[in-house]
């Protein structure tokens, strides 16, 4: 039986952030238009018999950064060789570029083979979360004026700039929200809280410090008081760690982040959340 690889559609992109849900990684309510705007043709699916069979993303940041995700085979299609050809075909459209991707721990031997390297692990915090807000007129809710700052701030800690993805994910709305601490007219650290098909995640939380990563922290948890959250942490970071048990949260889940071609050198210890498992 042959099987068509193509491009995702909009609406397709929908049906993939599902099967992520029903694979249990735990996606936001209203994260499609964010990866959507990242790279509108960084998406695949495989399709078999009208049914689509396979997903794959590869979303290229810029000329030198991509990340790959939504590595997923449907139930019915495993084991027939499709995922495998999304892979490649995913990986061939990096071309240069360095390529990171979270991997479930499980399947780090897979990676390797295809010229991935681990970089660190990623640990997922989860927990009851009963804060009060932190006082004080510094933590501000993002704004459209804050954006180009903001974007240059988040590239200190990323491989690439973001700005059309993040100019969707910090859009605050009924299911979001993002706070950026500014001192002296300078950002200090920011962070964002959405709803998910389970609780409320946290990413990114980037920071100064572990004080400020705290306020953040507390800023947003404050808003879903007595709500399960969630916070993806880069192992190597204690402070984030220490953050996490402070406030009674446990490791629930972990995965390994690795990158083909040369890792890039990212402040870890300013990193207290990443963005999403998904995309990166």
């Amino acid at each position: 039986m042959h099987h068509q690889i193509r491009h995702a559609s909009r609406d397709e992109l929908d049906a993939i952030i599902d099967w992520a849900a029903r694979e249990g990684w735990n996606p936001g309510l209203d994260d499609a238009a964010a990866f959507w705007a990242a790279d509108s043709e960084g998406y695949w699916v495989a399709e078999r018999e009208d049914k689509l069979a396979a997903s794959i993303s590869l979303v290229r940041y810029d000329e030198n950064y991509a990340f790959l995700g939504f590595y997923i085979t449907a139930p019915d299609f495993r084991r027939q060789g499709i995922g495998s050809q999304m892979w490649q075909q995913a990986l061939a459209a990096a071309g240069q570029r360095i390529v990171g991707l979270d991997g479930v721990v499980a399947e780090q031997e897979n990676y390797r083979r295809s010229g991935f390297v681990l970089a660190h692990a990623n640990i997922r915090y989860g927990g009851i979360i009963d804060v009060v807000e932190p006082p004080g007129t510094d933590l501000v809710e993002v704004a459209p004026v804050h954006m180009p700052m903001l974007i240059d701030y988040d590239r200190v800690f990323m491989p690439a700039r973001r700005d059309a993805f993040l100019t969707e994910w910090l859009r605050q709305g009924r299911t979001r929200r993002s706070i950026v601490l500014l001192r002296d007219g300078a950002i200090a650290g920011y962070g964002t809280l959405r709803a998910c098909r389970q609780g409320y995640r946290i990413g990114p939380l980037f920071s100064e410090s572990e004080t400020t990563a705290d306020l953040v922290f507390r800023k947003l948890a404050a808003t879903v008081k007595g709500e399960e959250v969630y916070l993806d942490i880069p192992e190597p970071n204690v402070s984030a760690r220490a953050l996490c048990e402070r406030y009674n949260m446990k490791p629930v889940f972990e995965t390994a982040r690795m990158y083909r071609g040369i890792a890039p050198d990212l402040p870890l210890a300013r990193i207290y959340g990443i963005t999403t498992f998904e995309l990166g």
